[in-house]
């Protein structure tokens, strides 16, 4: 492009968070900010308040396409009120294996439901001018080894499963912006992978946008520009700038190449000035009743009734104890990029106490952290004022009378530098952290640090972890820092300890980083006070059986469920399952509130009477928890994936981590219900299962199909005596015997229906036939619709039972296609 060279393109990212502005061109900055479950805007470390949404997974489980379209919209809306252009989700990655640490991020486990869903959220999104970021293309299933991954994976399987999603998005929103995944495909990094970004994507879907790599997931100069990489992100450029003038000047890479990626880029910055942002303008909140209201409705919806013994609703009036590590935790979101801080948080033990008449009892059962809560929350200024002060010198601790540079109050204390900018300090540099800890009881007192950097911690003065001198690899902070270093104190009720963390940035790290490390370092401070779990899941015991009514809640948190980190196992984590066991024996008046991102074991699951899969659910989480145990809301969400007995009948379970540099894709189509019901493997919980607190009926179904579109009519009737809503989940099953083995059905359309009690409704859901009846046939590299007959399934989940309507149509002619 004549009037922008390749000097000018020198940066394109200028940081984390921004990419480069031409002024004398009239090209502004653009502003990024991570958002597959909210907008954090362009600050990890002390970010501003946020609306977070649901997880990903509980998006999914609403089943609502025009809810997530709303969402959508008030996401853009939020973006546009922090001058952010660009969201970078939805995430659409598939759930090969429950202990993908970044499985709550997407959406499901089937390409349509994650393919529809996030059409709605682009929708809702670009609707507002902001442009979405569609990610991560493609294959993007695990962390281990995530930078350095092929995913070997069949034509076949990459094309229905991995890349469906993507391609649905592409043909019903248009999303402005992909970003690639950090893994490569078959050999190749998806960020140079011109089988994925130029024969698919570009050519083949006839894609017109923009495409970013993730961040530090650009491995190359000449190969990702060639294959249609367009931006390289985060900024300043490790791979373009000079090096890509050099490769240009050396004739190793035509102009026009380029040119082909600064006109993307172009055409992208033309799209963001449909949305209200003021370039690098300043970060506003949108922290409203209407906000608040919608997340809450999001919540409600897409958690899931998993099992319910005419225990649920509970009672307003009777005794109720609360138990569990996640009741007096407001567990909103996931760890990683999708985490940020919220307007607020409410808890489930607050949301469950504005409900009841008399306040309910409380004791924690056990502790199931990964590493030690964060002790920001439990520290104070000598006013009172929660937190920590946080000040930065250029000097260490041994120079008397340094002066700080900065000087701020944090109330996090899981302090992730990688955007921390200072233009007062240079790449090595001290920081001193800290606050008072008035002990309300006496015992020993746990602390902990995580660090990438250096830190010490002193209490009153004393030395009591040193996480400087001998340091350890560890899977914190995207596996850049160390292992969890504790120290134990004896404190006494009463008294006030003064705790202070001295810690010095990056440059000072002994170890070398397991994964891509940015920024200046981070910093984890942890403590709580010591307890034998044993005693007090005994206590719980003996306090269930003096109450009418008993919430277990429990689960994981964003420290198990994590960007950098797989799960090791699906269990629950420290004695959580026979808390629950026991605590269930001893009232049977009691439900379990499991707040995961994917799926865990159950070893418990027959003696609990009612069970409650309630997600992270944001800012409302709480509220949303007690709205639906307290009958406030009919629960209608349903699985967004399948939820096993166990890891070892999961399809992925042989082929999950990396090995020799690749993972294998061994159960290629095969993955989620599509393999449970294949192999009739017995699952907890099928995909798509939910219960209400009233019943429903489909009849009438009628099935057309026209020879390009399947149109099929039904209805659904509440025939219970409570307002509700109900899923009606269309699924394609060939009938005859095909040239490749296909899975007995497949997820085609679905809808949300509300009803009043005995309300009937009429339902059309409709698809293309060239999706409904496809599959990829790898020998003419092409979609193939066979001839034959078809069934329609119209089910409340992918168990199909005798409520299940069953309709069938044929095509005529067998034919190959390819494109949208």
């Amino acid at each position: 492009m004549a009037s922008i060279n390749v000097e000018e393109i020198y940066y394109l990212g200028t940081d984390f968070w921004h990419t480069k502005a031409f002024p004398r061109h009239g090209i502004p900055a653009l502003r990024l900010s991570d958002g597959p479950n909210g907008i954090r805007g362009t600050k990890f470390f002390n970010s501003i308040p946020a609306a977070c949404f649901p997880c990903g997974t509980a998006l999914g489980s609403t089943f609502n396409q025009e809810l997530l379209e709303e969402a959508g919209r008030k996401m853009g809306e939020e973006a546009i009120a922090k001058n952010v252009h660009v969201i970078l989700g939805p995430t659409i990655n598939m759930q090969r294996s429950p202990l993908g640490g970044r499985g709550f991020e997407s959406i499901g486990e089937d390409p349509f439901l994650a393919g529809l869903g996030a059409s709605a959220l682009v929708r809702g999104i670009q609707s507002t001018g902001v442009q979405a970021t569609i990610k991560h293309f493609v294959c993007n299933e695990q962390e281990h080894r995530r930078n350095g991954v092929q995913s070997i994976v069949t034509e076949r399987a990459l094309r229905e499963i991995y890349c469906l999603p993507f391609q649905l998005v592409v043909r019903d929103s248009q999303p402005g912006a992909f970003m690639t995944a950090y893994n490569g495909v078959n050999g190749t990094f998806c960020s140079e992978n011109s089988h994925l970004l130029s024969k698919i994507l570009r050519t083949e879907w006839g894609w017109d946008g923009l495409v970013m790599s993730d961040w530090c997931g650009t491995y190359s100069t000449i190969p990702a520009v060639q294959a249609g990489l367009d931006l390289e992100m985060p900024g300043p450029s490790t791979f373009r700038g000079e090096l890509l003038k050099a490769s240009a000047a050396s004739g190793r890479i035509w102009p026009h190449v380029i040119d082909d990626r600064v006109r993307e880029i172009l055409k992208f910055i033309n799209k963001c000035s449909g949305a209200a942002v003021i370039e690098n303008g300043p970060e506003g909140m949108l922290n409203t009743p209407e906000t608040s209201a919608l997340l809450r409705k999001i919540g409600n919806e897409g958690i899931v009734l998993l099992k319910n013994n005419n225990v649920l609703p509970l009672s307003k009036t009777k005794t109720t104890l609360v138990i569990g590590p996640n009741a007096k935790v407001a567990t909103f979101c996931g760890g990683g990029s999708a985490s940020l801080r919220p307007y607020y948080a409410i808890t489930p033990y607050e949301g469950i106490s504005q409900k009841l008449k008399y306040p309910p009892s409380y004791i924690s059962g056990c502790g199931t952290h990964k590493a030690l809560p964060l002790l920001g929350g439990q520290l104070q200024a000598k006013d009172g004022e929660p937190g920590m002060s946080w000040r930065v010198y250029n000097e260490p601790p041994t120079i008397s009378n340094r002066q700080p540079v900065d000087d701020l109050w944090l109330e996090n204390t899981e302090i992730y530098l990688v955007d921390y900018e200072n233009p007062k300090v240079g790449d090595l540099w001290y920081a001193d952290v800290e606050g008072i800890l008035v002990a309300d009881t006496d015992g020993p007192f746990d602390f902990g640090l995580v660090v990438c950097g250096t830190a010490k911690l002193f209490v009153n003065g004393q030395l009591v972890v040193d996480n400087s001198t001998k340091q350890v690899h560890g899977d914190f902070f995207y596996g850049c820092g160390t292992r969890e270093e504790k120290g134990r104190v004896n404190l006494q009720k009463g008294h006030s300890y003064t705790i202070k963390v001295e810690f010095a940035s990056a440059p000072s790290y002994t170890l070398t980083p397991n994964n891509t490390m940015v920024g200046s370092g981070s910093v984890r401070i942890g403590g709580t006070w010591v307890v034998d779990d044993k005693i007090e899941i005994q206590k719980a015991v003996e306090l269930a059986k003096q109450h009418d009514q008993v919430i277990i809640c429990g689960g994981l948190n964003a420290e198990w469920e994590i960007e950098g980190s797989d799960r090791s196992t699906m269990k629950l984590p420290g004695l959580l399952d026979t808390l629950i066991s026991e605590v269930s024996a001893a009232n049977q008046n009691c439900v379990v509130v499991m707040q995961t991102g994917t799926p865990v074991e159950m070893p418990w699951l027959e003696k609990v009477p009612a069970l409650v899969q309630a997600w992270y659910g944001g800012n409302e989480t709480g509220n949303c928890i007690a709205d639906v145990i307290f009958g406030d809301y009919n629960p209608s969400g349903k699985l967004s994936m399948s939820f096993p007995k166990c890891l070892q009948d999961n399809p992925s379970f042989l082929n999950f981590r990396a090995e020799a540099g690749r993972t294998l894709y061994g159960e290629d189509i095969y993955i989620g219900y599509r393999y449970y019901e294949f192999v009739n493997k017995v699952v907890n919980f099928p995909f798509g299962h939910g219960l209400s607190y009233t019943t429903f009926c489909f009849s009438d179904l009628s099935v057309d199909c026209d020879g390009e579109k399947l149109r099929v009519v039904f209805s659904i009737t509440n025939t219970g005596s409570v307002k509700g809503a109900e899923v009606a989940q269309m699924y394609v099953e060939p009938k005859n015997t095909a040239k490749v083995n296909r899975p007995i059905k497949e997820l085609k359309q679905f809808a949300k229906v509300e009803l009043q009690p005995q309300e009937t409704r009429e339902v059309v859901l409709e698809e293309l036939v060239k999706y409904a009846v496809c599959y990829f046939d790898e020998e003419r590299d092409k979609w193939c619709v066979e001839a034959g007959k078809y069934d329609v399934v119209i089910s409340d989940s992918s168990a199909i039972t005798d409520r299940a309507l069953r309709g069938s149509f044929k095509v005529g002619k067998s034919f190959w296609w390819s494109g949208i």
